[in-house]
């Protein structure tokens, strides 16, 4: 199962869902794939591989190539996936140099299935892939819809959340309709809920109403020790096992899991 972790909306929490829903699952005995679409690298930096130097062109220890010398035919997905320290999850990792790489994908043949064709070789060695796209709806997430049968999107409980999501739909259902007819949402998660205020629940109400059953049931709570993870390299469930981010985080893991026979 391919799933693409998206909103164009940045600060909604999809690395940090991406990371943790990952090594739950692979807690449960799920084999999961990462893999980093995002040139900022969060993924790759939250999960552990942490950069050698501050520099502008950070180079992750014991990483030597990305998903980028995937997109533009230097190396194979086998060439490029790493072990992580979590059991039962791997990491394809990203570089800044897929910061120009849709620019030099332009001119490619099939652009739209490079990511596509990468992951056929190896999707069937792995319980869950997921992929965990740039803030925008550019090449990049175009590729992680098009190799994707399934869709996550985290949702903010804020007043800006619902704002764009009409468009992240459209965009679901273009691919769909010209280059990716098995793609379907396959979950909502709301993230960041506050429950000492009203507009959480509204938005929450809405999300509901709009997403009905794709409404994931678990909610990702906003959480100090969820935000502070990923800067020392841990998820939350190494970081801070009994927090309630982590509790949920593993809640929607086993939801994630009963939901497999989509």
């Amino acid at each position: 199962m391919i799933i693409a972790i998206t909103n164009q909306k940045g600060g909604v929490g999809k690395t940090t869902t991406a990371i943790n829903l990952a090594v739950y699952l692979g807690k449960l005995g799920k084999k999961v794939l990462l893999v980093d679409l995002d040139p900022q690298s969060n993924l790759t930096s939250g999960i552990g591989f942490i950069s050698d130097d501050d520099s502008v062109n950070p180079i992750y220890q014991g990483l030597s190539k990305s998903i980028y010398d995937i997109l533009v035919g230097k190396a194979s997905i086998k060439e490029v996936f790493v072990l992580t320290k979590y059991e039962n999850v791997h990491l394809v990792p990203a570089s800044i140099d897929l910061a120009g790489a849709e620019v030099e994908l332009v001119n490619a043949m099939s652009r739209e299935t490079i990511l596509k064709s990468a992951l056929d070789e190896i999707k069937d060695e792995y319980d869950f892939v997921f992929i965990d796209c740039p803030p925008s709806l550019g090449l990049l997430t175009v590729n992680a819809l098009v190799a994707s049968s399934k869709v996550f999107i985290p949702v903010q409980c804020e007043y800006f959340a619902l704002e764009g999501l009409g468009q992240l739909i459209n965009t679901i259902n273009l691919i769909k309709k010209r280059l990716n007819s098995t793609l379907e949402i396959g979950g909502v998660i709301m993230t960041m809920y506050d429950v000492r205020t009203n507009l959480s629940k509204q938005v929450g109400d809405e999300l509901q109403k709009f997403f009905g059953e794709k409404l994931f049931k678990t909610i990702v709570p906003r959480n100090v020790r969820l935000s502070e993870a990923p800067s020392y390299g841990k998820a939350i469930i190494e970081y801070d096992p009994k927090s309630q981010g982590a509790l949920a985080y593993e809640g929607l893991a086993k939801e994630v899991v009963k939901l497999k026979k989509w």
